[in-house]
C-alpha cells in the first residue's frame, strides 16, 4: 500500500514516510512535486522544528502554482500549530493571535527555555509590549518584579506569563482568569507561599475565602502591574491612601494624629496601618491574635516607643474629638477649645473691622497729627532688655509657628515646601522643640526679672495700678468706651502706660506659653507623662496643642499685627518695641494720661532720649518687615488650609 504524500493532511506526511506507507520509488518524473529549496532560500533554522518537513505545515500548499497568500494565511492560524502541539487558544483572549506572533518566526523558533526565545521569561516582557505598549508593561518594569527579572536577572521572578498564564489567557473580568480578582490570591501564592497562609485567616482572607468581592486582595493593596517593594519609602506612604479605599472614615482619624500628619509630610518612619494592624494577619481588635487586641498593644506600641505603660496603650489612634461616644472627656475638651477659638476671634474680628473703618476716617479728618511724627525728642518706653526679649520671642514664635503648622496643614502643597525647607519631619521637629525651650526660657527670665524688680530694687505697682499689665477697672470702661468711639457716639478713651489690647496681648502669651507648652510636653514624652495619666490626656493634649496653637498664631498674625502695626496711625511698622522709643508728639497723643503723671511728677525729663540712629531704623525695618511678612503668609497658608481641609 503506498500514500501519495501530496494528498496527506498537514503534518502526517513525515509519519506516513516513516512508517512506509509512501510510495515505494518516485513518481514519474513529469509528476514530481517542484523541490521547495528550488525557490526559497529560507532554511529551517529552529531547532523545535529542525525535524520537520516543509509539508508538515505548508500541507494546502501547491508547490506548482501560486501559493504565496495561502502559505501566510497557513502560518498566521493557530490550529496549523495545534496539529503538533497541545494547545488551545480558542477560549483564550488571544485566540486570533497567531503562535509566531509570540514565539517568532517558524523558520527561525527556539525553544521556550532558550533565553533567546522571545516567550523566554526575560523577553517575553518586550514581546508583550509589541501589543501591550503602554502604561501596564511600563509600570512592570520599574518595580519590584520588573528590576528583579530584568535588572537582577532573577528568573525566577515572574513575568508576564506566570501571572496571566500562557496559553488560557483569559480577561481579567473573568473569575477564571489567573489575574482576577478571585484567583489572584493563589496566583500569588505561586511565589508568596506563607503570606497567603497568614493573609487567608485575616478579616480580608476571610471575607476572600467566603465570596466577597468586595474584599481587599492582593493586587487592590499592591496594585498589578505596579508592584513595589512594602518598605520602600514611597509604597509606605502611599499605604495609608490605599487602605482609605475601603476605609474612608478610619483614614481620616489617622490622618488627624501626629503619625498620619507626618506620613503625609514624606516622614517615612512614621507608623502606618501596617505597623499597627500588620500587613497580612489583620484581624479585628476583639481577635485575641490580633495585634492591636489590648493584651498586645504594649508590644505592638512599643516596637516604636520602647518600653510603655498599659496607661499609654489606652491612647486612641482613630478618636474623633467632636464624637462624644467616643471619649466624653477630650468631647468636651474639643468643645471648649471650639469655642475659644470661634469667641476669640469673631469678638476681635468685629472690634479690630469697627477699629480699622474709624482710624481711616480719624486719618483722612486729620484727628491723629501726632501719628506722622517720626524727628524730635523721644520717649524711652522698654528697657534694653524688653527689647531683647521680645526679639527672642519674635524669633522663637515664627520658629514655632512655621515648624508647627505643616504638620496641621499637611496635606496642602504650601506645608510640604515649608517643611522640605526645614529639612523634612525630623529637622522641622528640632527647629520646634528647640523654640519651645527658648519660649520656656524667656518665660522663665521674665518672671525672674519681675520678681527681682520687686524683691530686690523694692518696685511697686508692677502687680496692680497703672504700670501693671493686671487688667482693672478702667481697662473695661476703656474696651466700652472704644466701641462706641468706634461708632461715632463718644470720643476715644485716653488711654495710660498700657491700654486693655495690650494687656490681652500680653496675657494671651502667658497662657499660650502654659497651655501650649504643657500639651507639648505631653506630646513630646507620652510614655513618661502615661504613668499617672490615663491615656485619652494624650489625645487631649493633642486637640488642646493643634487648637490653642491656631489660636495663638491667628491672634499674633492678625489682630496683635493689627493693633501694633496696621492700624492706620501705625502702619507700615512700629518701630516702637525694637527702638525703645516713641516721638514725644505721638506719646502725648497714644498715653495721654501717662504723659500728664509724668509732667505734674517731674519725671518727664528722666525718660526723654534721643531718636534712633538710622541705621538702628534700617535694621529694625528689616527685622520688622520680614517678621510681619512671614506671618502674614503664614495666615494667607492658614485660610488656604481650612477652605481645602
Amino acid at each position: 500500500m503506498t500514500i501519495d504524500v501530496r494528498t496527506l493532511p498537514r503534518g502526517l506526511a513525515a509519519l506516513a514516510f516513516l512508517a512506509g506507507l509512501t510510495a515505494a520509488s518516485p513518481p514519474p518524473a513529469a509528476a514530481q512535486p517542484t523541490p521547495c529549496t528550488d525557490c526559497h532560500e529560507t532554511q529551517v533554522e529552529s531547532p523545535v522544528h529542525a525535524d520537520l518537513a516543509c509539508a508538515d505545515c505548508h500541507a494546502s500548499v501547491d508547490p506548482d502554482g501560486d501559493h504565496a497568500e495561502t502559505a501566510k494565511r497557513e502560518l498566521a492560524s493557530p490550529q496549523l500549530c495545534s496539529t503538533c502541539h497541545d494547545a488551545d487558544l480558542s477560549a483564550s483572549v488571544h485566540a486570533e493571535v497567531g503562535c509566531g506572533d509570540c514565539h517568532g518566526k517558524a523558520h527561525q523558533m527556539l525553544p521556550v527555555a532558550d533565553h533567546a526565545s522571545p516567550v523566554s521569561p526575560r523577553r517575553q516582557i518586550a514581546t508583550c509590549a509589541g501589543c501591550h505598549q503602554g502604561e501596564s508593561v511600563d509600570k512592570y518594569t520599574q518595580t519590584v518584579h520588573g528590576w528583579a527579572l530584568l535588572r537582577s536577572g532573577l528568573l525566577s521572578a515572574p513575568s508576564c506569563n506566570d501571572c496571566h498564564g500562557s496559553h488560557d489567557i483569559l480577561p481579567v473580568a473573568d473569575p477564571a482568569s489567573r489575574a482576577s480578582e478571585r484567583s489572584s490570591p493563589e496566583t500569588c501564592a505561586s511565589c508568596h507561599t506563607f503570606i497567603l497562609d497568614d493573609w487567608a485567616e485575616s478579616a480580608h482572607g476571610k471575607a476572600w475565602k467566603a465570596g466577597n468581592t468586595k474584599g481587599p486582595v492582593c493586587v487592590d493593596c499592591h496594585g498589578a502591574h505596579e508592584i513595589y517593594h512594602p518598605r520602600e519609602a514611597a509604597e509606605r506612604l502611599r499605604m495609608p491612601a490605599k487602605c482609605s479605599d475601603c476605609h474612608t472614615g478610619r483614614y481620616h482619624t489617622y490622618r488627624d494624629t501626629f503619625h498620619g500628619k507626618a506620613t503625609g509630610l514624606g516622614f517615612e518612619t512614621a507608623a502606618t496601618c501596617g505597623d499597627c494592624h500588620t500587613p497580612h494577619h489583620n484581624l479585628p481588635a476583639n481577635d485575641r491574635r490580633s495585634s492591636v487586641h489590648p493584651a498586645n498593644l504594649e508590644a505592638t506600641c512599643g516596637q516604636c516607643h520602647g518600653a510603655v505603660t498599659a496607661s499609654f496603650v489606652t491612647f486612641k489612634t482613630h478618636l474623633d474629638p467632636s464624637d462624644p461616644r467616643q471619649s466624653r472627656p477630650v468631647y468636651w475638651i474639643w468643645l471648649a477649645m471650639t469655642g475659644l477659638l470661634v469667641g476669640v476671634f469673631g469678638f476681635f474680628g468685629v472690634h479690630d473691622a469697627l477699629w480699622l473703618q474709624r482710624g481711616v476716617v480719624a486719618m483722612a479728618r486729620g484727628e491723629l497729627p501726632g501719628a506722622k511724627v517720626k524727628a524730635g525728642p523721644h520717649v524711652r518706653r522698654f528697657a534694653r532688655i524688653h527689647v531683647w526679649m521680645h526679639v527672642v520671642v519674635i524669633v522663637s514664635f515664627l520658629l514655632l509657628a512655621a515648624t508647627g503648622l505643616p504638620l496641621r496643614f499637611h496635606f496642602t502643597p504650601w506645608a510640604k515646601a515649608l517643611m522640605a525647607l526645614f529639612g523634612g519631619v525630623e529637622g522641622a521637629r528640632f527647629l520646634h522643640r528647640l523654640s519651645a525651650l527658648v519660649t520656656f526660657g524667656y518665660l522663665g527670665v521674665h518672671l525672674m526679672h519681675l520678681l527681682w524688680r520687686t524683691l530686690k530694687k523694692r518696685e511697686r505697682g508692677l502687680f496692680w495700678g497703672w504700670r501693671s499689665m493686671v487688667p482693672r477697672g478702667k481697662d473695661f470702661a476703656d474696651l466700652w468706651h472704644n466701641l462706641l468711639y468706634f461708632l461715632y457716639l463718644r470720643p476715644r478713651p485716653r488711654t495710660d502706660r498700657w491700654a486693655y489690647w495690650e494687656k490681652f496681648d500680653y496675657f494671651a502669651v502667658f497662657w499660650g506659653v502654659v497651655i501650649i507648652g504643657l500639651s507639648g510636653l505631653v506630646l513630646w514624652f507620652p510614655a513618661f507623662f502615661t504613668r499617672w495619666l490615663p491615656g485619652w490626656a494624650l489625645n487631649a493634649a493633642a486637640v488642646i496643642h493643634g487648637d490653642e496653637a491656631l489660636l495663638a498664631v491667628g491672634f499674633i498674625f492678625v489682630f496683635h499685627f493689627f493693633h501694633t502695626h496696621m492700624r492706620p496711625e501705625s502702619f507700615p511698622l512700629d518701630p516702637v518695641v525694637f527702638t525703645g522709643s516713641l516721638p514725644l508728639e505721638k506719646f502725648k497723643e497714644e498715653r495721654p494720661l501717662e504723659y500728664e503723671r509724668l509732667v505734674a511728677s517731674g519725671e518727664l525729663e528722666a525718660y526723654l532720649v534721643d531718636p534712633p540712629s538710622p541705621a538702628l531704623l534700617r535694621r529694625v525695618y528689616v527685622l520688622g518687615f520680614a517678621a510681619v511678612a512671614t506671618g502674614i503668609l503664614l495666615v494667607v497658608g492658614i485660610i488656604w488650609g481650612i477652605l481645602r481641609y
